[in-house]
């Protein structure tokens, strides 16, 4: 009971504490060591920051003030300023972080992909806090609503690994389709998805119980990477990869509704906070397209750096 109301108080002051937005969206470009500093409003790049080697991972702190970056090159994780784009400081945070999610506490789970482990950081000082094995070659991870559990896939291992908040206890090892690259939850904070690139399907599991509740293949050539899920559990998007499209799931069934074609290698999908716009790295492209939600459809596209890879949303 005493966990359960810390982690709600963490919740409600964190959102209580979130900064204005700064209407833009920052995108790691991958072999241009850089980032990239989009207007929402008007669509247009406004600057371009160096933040180090082969940046993939992107992040915002609960309450807005920071934004983090995985470099992976550097085994670090850089920390930019969101208004200002002045990097910070960078700490040590284990071998070739890829990807990451930031925790209601402001807690960073990353997975080190040459380590087989996940690893937990307090970006405000650098410090380890935990470390947790789990499968081969680790890549996605997702935190639930409440924040009592941590998804982390291991694309080797074909495996969502559930790990509880505080405790950092694995608890679950769902094995799914090929080569899971990321998983995200529902507001219930107990359903979850996940995708798989090889697999070419989407998988919508209990964490609690690791109950496998309903998989679906995509068709096509679909090789899905990257999922957002609408904050009113009304539609999944997800990132086709080599399809070069981004397919809207029915949340229930995983039937596609809908293919929307978009730049080459379609890999990172960042949503605004009211859900209207969806954002997408193609990373072969070299740019970012728009999808506007009401119609599903493609309304811009947004040149940046070379290998566009992650994006977030601060809209």
């Amino acid at each position: 009971m005493r966990t359960c109301l810390a982690l709600f108080f963490t919740l409600t002051c964190a959102l209580g504490a979130m900064a204005e937005p700064t209407h833009r969206v920052f995108v790691t470009n991958e072999q241009d060591d850089s980032l990239s500093v989009i207007d929402a409003r008007t669509g247009e790049v406004i600057d371009t920051v160096a933040v180090g080697k082969r940046p993939r991972g992107i992040g915002l702190s609960p309450d807005g003030s920071e934004l983090y970056v995985a470099v992976s090159d550097e085994n670090s994780i850089a920390v930019v300023d969101p208004r200002t784009l002045k990097v910070l400081r960078k700490f040590e945070c284990g071998a070739d972080p890829e990807t990451f999610a930031v925790h209601p506490n402001g807690h960073i789970y990353i997975s080190n992909e040459e380590d087989a482990k996940a690893s937990v950081y307090d970006p405000k000082t650098g410090t380890k806090i935990a470390e947790i094995e789990v499968g081969l070659e680790p890549e996605g991870v997702s935190i639930s609503p409440d924040g009592r559990y941590v998804i982390v896939t291991s694309e080797s291992t074909n495996m969502l690994h559930v790990i509880t908040v505080p405790g950092h206890e694995l608890v679950q090892n769902i094995l799914v389709g090929a080569r899971p690259r990321s998983a995200t939850f529902a507001a219930d904070s107990r359903t979850a998805y996940s995708t798989s690139e090889v697999g070419g399907k989407v998988s919508m599991v209990d964490v609690s119980t690791g109950e496998i509740l309903r998989s679906h293949d995509i068709g096509g050539d679909a090789k899905p990477v990257t999922l957002v899920l609408t904050h009113d559990g009304g539609k999944l998007y997800v990132a086709g990869g080599r399809s070069n499209s981004v397919y809207v799931l029915d949340p229930q069934t995983l039937d596609v509704r809908k293919e929307i074609p978009v730049g080459k290698r379609v890999w990172g999908l960042g949503a605004n906070r009211d859900d209207s716009r969806i954002y997408t790295t193609d990373g072969a492209s070299h740019q970012v397209s728009v999808i506007d939600t009401a119609t599903d459809e493609v309304i811009r596209t947004i040149p940046v750096g070379r290998f566009p890879w992650g994006v977030v949303v601060d809209d």
